[in-house]
């Protein structure tokens, strides 16, 4: 495997932004359970993956738990942060990939996803607070976007066995077809982290947001 910098470089430059400053605010929100792996430092990480850990590190200011976790398999972070910044230079805009995001991530009851995209939409995406709650609920005022958000949640309840119309719902919204499989990519991507940060428990290390289920 090759694990150097141009891996990280494709990553999504939007955490670049955010992450050290929401690390700072969560420090008086931050979970009390404890992550059921551990969450190693940069330094003490599979020396595999501490190339790419530093190629975060030096992009972002800080590596937030998730990568630290997934960092334990080097192949797993390898893959994770080429398909989130290859996903990153597609079509969809940063917008509409945070509102799935946050459609997938109250779905499946994910805290750090929901914390984490919480952040995001609103530091780095500018969507306003009634558009994060409306995306949770895969609801937009933007009727496209809704569109895109209900495709997306039918996808993760249905685990990829949709209707007929449901992607004709979606195609007539005026997404095309590579819009299609990126919105499907988008999901999958985020489930891969919202089952990595479910079975971890991961310590989250932004403004903390519960899923409604859970409340």
């Amino acid at each position: 495997m090759r694990a150097d910098s141009r891996t990280v470089q494709a990553f999504d430059k939007s955490w670049a932004n955010a992450t050290e400053a929401a690390a700072c605010r969560s420090q008086e929100h931050r979970s009390l359970t404890l992550s059921r792996l551990s969450i190693p430092s940069v330094e003490s990480s599979h020396e595999a993956a501490k190339p790419l850990l530093a190629a975060v590190q030096q992009q972002l200011g800080v590596v937030p738990n998730l990568m630290k976790v997934i960092g334990h398999s080097p192949a797993a972070l390898e893959g994770y942060l080429s398909l989130s910044g290859a996903l990153a230079k597609g079509k969809l805009s940063a917008q509409l990939r945070e509102r799935i995001a946050l459609t997938v991530a109250e779905f499946n009851g994910c805290d750090y996803c929901l914390s984490a995209h919480s952040y995001l939409a609103t530091h780095v995406a500018k969507l306003s607070a009634a558009e994060v709650e409306a995306a949770r609920a895969a609801q937009s005022e933007d009727a496209r976007s809704a569109a895109a958000l209900q495709f997306a949640r039918r996808v993760a309840e249905r685990r990829g066995q949709i209707a007929d119309a449901d992607l004709a719902a979606l195609r007539a919204a005026n997404f095309d077809e590579a819009q299609v499989v990126e919105i499907v990519l988008n999901v999958a991507l985020n489930v891969l982290t919202n089952y990595v940060n479910n079975v971890v428990a991961t310590d989250i290390d932004f403004p903390q947001v519960t899923a409604k289920s859970k409340l």
